[in-house]
């Protein structure tokens, strides 16, 4: 029984860095597009299970986690610019009302 020219680890190379070179080409724009849609942490106004990542305190360090509505030591990722809009806080300032 013969096997597939593509069942052998050589065949995958050529396969693997055209995937990998067409991901770069994609890739070129991403500065002009990443400069119009900055992110910033905003921290204040993720609601309950709704958070980006780890919070300040440490108790859980996944996205979801977030147990209770617009707990400051929970960060939400917003459009730069618009967390002092939303009533959220930078991460200096979650951090001194932690201390409180």
């Amino acid at each position: 029984m013969s096997r597939s020219p593509l069942a052998t680890p050589a065949a995958h190379g050529p396969l693997v860095a055209s995937a990998i070179a067409a991901a770069l080409a994609l890739g070129m724009g991403l500065p002009a597009h990443a400069e119009s849609t900055a992110k910033e942490k905003c921290f204040g106004v993720a609601m309950a299970g709704q958070n980006d990542c780890a919070n300040l305190s440490g108790t859980h360090s996944c996205a979801g986690q977030a147990k209770t509505d617009r707990d400051p030591a929970e960060w939400k990722y917003v459009a730069k610019g618009t967390c002092k809009d939303m009533g959220g806080m930078t991460a200096d300032e979650a951090k001194a009302k932690a201390k409180k």
